[in-house]
């Protein structure tokens, strides 16, 4: 095993530096996206910053889920109505012919995914005429080669849906499981057998997807050491690309639907930090690779060789190997980036729908980054990725010295070199072994917009 990949565990470390910060999915983060920003001028600075060549990424959200599922913070309709569902794919339908006036330019689409929400909760004939909409507005590609995923719901997919999605052009599927004991599922309102699970899974590898990415949260009800440890074994077994094990954050005045949760259920902060290094532990024996945060994936998958490359890079779908991408995002609260601009879509679907019905957009809020967000953006996002950072690079590429721009952030970084976080010298800047499972709180350093002593409102732990 590559000793360069080994994660440090030191739980003094650990309790001493995990703050409540963001997960760089952006930066800045969506607390500094302004509603006073017009649509016009968001578009305008974001056409006129971006490389109109460059491939596209689309995200297409899809809200609708039949059941709740009570430790869900996703922006989600729950109703087992389908024929809710037309209304909104026609509103979409109008909000993406817009979009393609913007920014398609027969761009090639190297990147596309549907998330939720549930979108297979829509009918195979809905999915059928989604990506038909699709490739008329877009220049999706027809051979393959394209970095094609959705989003599953193993009790929402059939065998002959899975078939389906391969058909119009899907390649990759990430399925939702959290875990697999029946004690845990009940208690968080998702009843999932490991059949389904598996049924999904023999028909996507029959039908050729190249790349199958399942969920896990740590910290739900009734979790302990033993059982999250059989649950990866049998995620293990079922021999996933990507693995994403999450941290289940309890947050019930904020999400609703976690008011169901009972919180005596739940594991102690002490029992999830060694849930978490056991995981680690056990998914680099079993061969997969610490991308970064909670991702996982085996040597050979294309996130370990983007890392590898250094070009793995990091959006609003987590860690992606397109960075080259303008990310075109489509449905309710959907964030694009586009250019050097971020916005985001009204939250909630009448407004939503209201939007695109007068306007044929609904850009609600978003940020125009200056040049200053785009140093530190271009700082963290190495940081974050590759857990390795060049600063004469950053200085060559912004036309800057770096000691003295960061002069402040190098003076805090000497705190983390004397814990064991860091190792700095004048041409490299590097993540120990230690540090990386703290990678959040040592890019804090180069965020401008949240204080560094305190935990961050707003933010998750990071741990």
């Amino acid at each position: 095993m590559d000793t360069e990949n080994l994660i440090q565990w030191d739980l003094d470390l650990i309790k001493r530096y995990d703050l409540s910060g963001p997960r760089y999915t952006s930066y800045p983060t969506a607390l500094q996206f302004d509603p006073e920003l017009s649509a016009e001028a968001l578009v305008a600075t974001g056409t006129q910053s971006s490389d109109q060549s460059a491939p596209l990424s689309l995200y297409v959200h899809i809200p609708f889920c039949a059941h709740v599922c009570y430790y869900c913070a996703c922006n989600k309709v729950i109703t087992r109505n389908r024929k809710k569902a037309q209304p909104y794919l026609d509103t979409l339908y109008k909000e993406m012919r817009q979009l393609s006036e913007w920014y398609s330019n027969d761009r090639i689409v190297d990147q596309l995914h549907w998330g939720g929400g549930t979108p297979t909760f829509i009918s195979d004939e809905q999915m059928a005429e989604l990506m038909g909409q699709l490739r008329s507005n877009f220049n999706l590609l027809t051979d393959d080669s394209g970095d094609y995923s959705i989003e599953i719901d193993p009790r929402e997919a059939t065998a002959d849906t899975v078939k389906v999605l391969r058909e119009i052009g899907f390649n990759r599927i990430s399925l939702g499981v959290q875990d697999v004991q029946l004690k845990v599922q009940e208690a968080v309102n998702r009843v999932q057998s490991i059949e389904e699970t598996m049924a999904v899974l023999e028909t996507a590898r029959a039908e050729g997807f190249r790349s199958l990415n399942m969920d896990l949260i740590y910290g739900l009800p009734y979790q302990s050491l033993d059982s999250f440890a059989d649950t990866l074994d049998c995620v293990i077994e079922m021999n996933p690309d990507r693995l994403s094990v999450f941290n289940y954050a309890h947050m019930p005045d904020r999400f609703r639907s976690q008011k169901h949760i009972d919180a005596t259920t739940l594991p102690s902060p002490e029992t999830k930090l060694a849930i978490l290094e056991m995981t680690i532990r056990k998914l680099l024996k079993a061969g997969y690779q610490y991308i970064g945060m909670d991702h996982f994936a085996k040597p050979d998958d294309e996130l370990a060789l983007a890392q590898g490359n250094g070009q793995l890079h990091r959006n609003f779908q987590g860690y992606t190997t397109h960075k080259e991408c303008d990310l075109v995002a489509m449905g309710v609260s959907a964030i694009s980036q586009i250019g050097n601009v971020y916005y985001q879509n009204q939250h909630d679907m009448a407004a939503y729908s209201q939007s695109v019905e007068a306007a044929s957009h609904a850009i609600n809020r978003g940020v125009q980054l200056n040049n200053d967000d785009l140093i530190r953006r271009a700082v963290i996002t190495q940081l974050i990725c590759h857990f390795e950072l060049q600063p004469q690079q950053i200085a060559q590429r912004f036309g800057i010295n770096f000691g003295d721009y960061f002069r402040r952030e190098l003076e805090e970084l000497s705190s983390f070199v004397a814990d064991g976080l860091l190792e700095m010298s004048d041409s490299d800047i590097k993540v120990t072994p230690a540090g990386r499972l703290l990678i959040r709180r040592i890019c804090m350093t180069f965020d401008a917009y949240i204080p560094k002593q305190a935990p961050s409102r707003g933010f998750s732990r990071i741990i």
